[in-house]
């Protein structure tokens, strides 16, 4: 597997509302998409900073992973995202190289992308989630 860039950068967040405006400031830049992934039990919020985005992540239900998230550890960095080619395969040579896998085959996800999630507990800590743009 060989990341093309760092896809994105989510953060936890309680609230869209009261964050949107911080990062819109801070970055310079306005937030370009608002949009929920329901499956996911979450409502996401991007900027563009160069090849690399922020995804604000606001759970709609506390049972949810970001939800659950907040609860354990608070607002913060929940995950890093790196884009692949062939999602599959970087799947594939993930399980093989004996890292521990959240989703076995790739789902939907935010901005139409194909996503998987890696487990922080074979990634030294770090929730990683890795995303193809198939469109």
């Amino acid at each position: 597997m060989k990341p093309t860039h760092i896809e994105h950068i989510g953060i936890a967040v309680k609230s869209l509302d009261e964050t949107i405006p911080y990062y819109e400031k801070l970055l310079g830049t306005a937030c370009y998409a608002i949009e929920e992934v329901k499956d996911q039990k979450v409502k996401t919020a991007f900027f563009k900073i160069g090849d690399t985005k922020i995804e604000l992540l606001e759970s709609t239900d506390p049972e949810g992973p970001v939800g659950k998230f907040i609860e354990k550890k608070g607002e913060g960095i929940h995950h890093i995202a790196f884009a692949v080619k062939g999602i599959e395969g970087a799947l594939e040579e993930a399980k093989e190289n004996g890292i521990r896998l959240i989703d076995e085959t790739p789902r939907k996800g935010a901005e139409g992308m194909t996503i998987a999630f890696l487990h922080p507990k074979s990634s030294y800590g770090v929730l990683t989630e890795l995303c193809e743009n198939k469109g």
